[in-house]
């Protein structure tokens, strides 16, 4: 379903019974925000910014008619635990939330309060929803990326670097979305004539003994799956793929804004933009059961030149005219 398609569907929806009860026209409604991006983070704080934004336009204003309580989790478990726990003590109305680590946590915690997510993968393998068309109970919102994903990152890796043979996959096994990533990157592979080696990490030190293996040989390139643990360790996964000379594909902008070579995946401000109307809906009584999970339509490609020459790589011209952005 395509996003402009859901309008007429989100006046349509059954309301949400818990909403629906304490809805006053003149009441002060509260919004709970977990993310899981390091408190700080500009990144993160760019996606809230976005959110608030587009609620604004919808009519909902800070201290006149809507509340933000927002935390920042930072990839911790047990930080993500408690903070979910201290966020639905508050009774918000809604909750918005980013990753799989922080919407399991959340949707672990509350079986009644809506949950708006922006920015996961595999909602449905995750058993947040029952299916993208009808969710089934009160989790909804808007993934980052598919499955399919992880084939695009080598292709894009063949098209950047045409020599390379070996490519290093660093994900974390414990995320079922990162499992599909790199399932998709084993099915296409051997029809681009790569050989993909894969890197569970859990740290810093899984990270750093993985790059320094796979780059002691040469004609390599490594993709990275966006966890908080790859996310927070982005300078050091960047920094060894330059040491190593490592061409590098990743899935969002700030990797490529960092010294990654490429970036390629959804344009995670729109994502949370999505959110936001998803919460007017809420708001207004739709019912997350019946609130299609919107599937990311936009992509961005982004291009470092900088780092390119660094590791003597020549980017084509016509990769180069397909970029939204390249860094000098």
């Amino acid at each position: 379903m395509r996003r402009r398609e859901f309008i007429t569907l989100l006046g349509s929806a059954t309301a949400w019974p818990f909403v629906a009860r304490a809805q006053q026209s003149n009441s002060i409604r509260r919004i709970a925000v977990l993310m899981g991006f390091p408190e700080g983070d500009l990144h993160g704080q760019s996606f809230v910014l976005a959110m608030r934004q587009k609620l604004e336009t919808l009519g909902w204003v800070e201290n006149r008619n809507i509340q933000i309580d927002c935390r920042w989790a930072g990839g911790d478990p047990n930080k993500t635990r408690a903070l979910a726990r201290e966020l639905i003590a508050l009774a918000p109305s809604v909750i918005v939330t980013s990753t799989n680590q922080v919407t399991e946590t959340m949707r672990r915690e509350t079986a009644t309060i809506p949950i708006v997510f922006a920015s996961l993968g595999d909602p449905v393998g995750s058993g947040l929803v029952a299916s993208l068309a009808q969710p089934g109970g009160n989790v909804t919102g808007f993934p980052a990326f598919v499955e399919a994903m992880g084939g695009k990152w080598l292709e894009l890796m063949r098209e950047i670097a045409p020599r390379l043979e070996r490519v290093a996959f660093i994900f974390h096994p414990g995320v079922a979305p990162h499992r599909g990533l790199l399932r998709a990157a084993q099915s296409v592979a051997p029809s681009l004539s790569m050989n993909l080696f894969a890197y569970p990490v859990q740290d810093a030190n899984d990270i750093a003994a993985a790059v320094a293996s796979f780059g002691s040989e040469a004609g390599g390139g490594l993709v990275a799956a966006s966890h908080a643990v790859t996310y927070s360790n982005r300078d050091l996964i960047i920094s060894l793929a330059i040491r190593h000379r490592l061409p590098t594909v990743f899935p969002e902008p700030i990797w490529a804004e960092s010294g990654g070579l490429l970036s390629y995946g959804s344009d995670q401000v729109e994502l949370f933009r999505g959110a936001a109307s998803y919460v007017d809906a809420i708001l207004k009584g739709a019912n997350p059961a019946v609130l299609p999970v919107q599937m990311p339509t936009k992509f961005n490609l982004v291009i470092n030149l900088k780092t390119a020459r660094v590791i003597d790589l020549t980017v084509s011209p016509a990769l180069l005219a397909r970029a939204d952005r390249v860094i000098e």
